[in-house]
């Protein structure tokens, strides 16, 4: 762990997967093309609280969805990657755009379309219950599974790091 604290204190972004990080995997079908995710609120509050401390957020995902671009609109997300059928470019798309290397990016992916960007991403972390292959090479695995608060976690922990966690505008939304 005492590895992965200095490597903590080089994020500058963060980059997230959705289904299976902010949510539990679990989808529930509604007649017609209509389905519902839960995601955490304690996680909600990290993403908005780390954009206030100057951190860039990206969502990397495979779905296509008007309800998780409001979610992450209203936090305060401003690069928000749907329909990726290969997360990849929009990885470094994000990456890119902000002129990070990949060791100022913690990215957070629970499956296998996920892959390729842990293998770059200067911390690749993952739910508890993330796909095996992704536990593996992930250097971060959260206590918390998806959607149960792995996102707060992940943020709290660089934070933390950063001396950016409990200070004066930390207790506002």
């Amino acid at each position: 762990m005492s590895n992965v604290k200095l490597l903590l204190k080089q994020v500058k972004a963060f980059a997230f997967d959705v289904d299976g990080v902010f949510t539990d995997g679990q989808v529930y079908l509604f007649p017609g093309e209509n389905f519902v995710r839960g995601v955490n609120i304690k996680d909600g509050y990290a993403v908005q609280h780390c954009i206030k401390m100057g951190f860039q957020v990206a969502i990397i995902s495979g779905g296509n969805s008007k309800e998780v671009v409001n979610r992450f609109q209203k936090l305060g997300v401003t690069d928000i990657y749907l329909g990726a059928s290969n997360k990849w470019d929009m990885y470094e798309d994000f990456r890119i755009k902000y002129g990070f290397e990949h060791e100022n990016i913690l990215f957070m992916g629970d499956d296998i379309p996920d892959y390729e960007i842990m293998q770059q991403a200067g911390i690749p972390a993952c739910p508890a219950d993330a796909a095996h292959e992704i536990k593996e090479i992930a250097k971060y695995v959260s206590d918390k599974k998806g959607g149960k608060g792995c996102v707060r976690d992940v943020i709290e922990q660089v934070l933390r790091s950063q001396n950016k966690w409990l200070i004066k505008n930390s207790f506002e939304w």
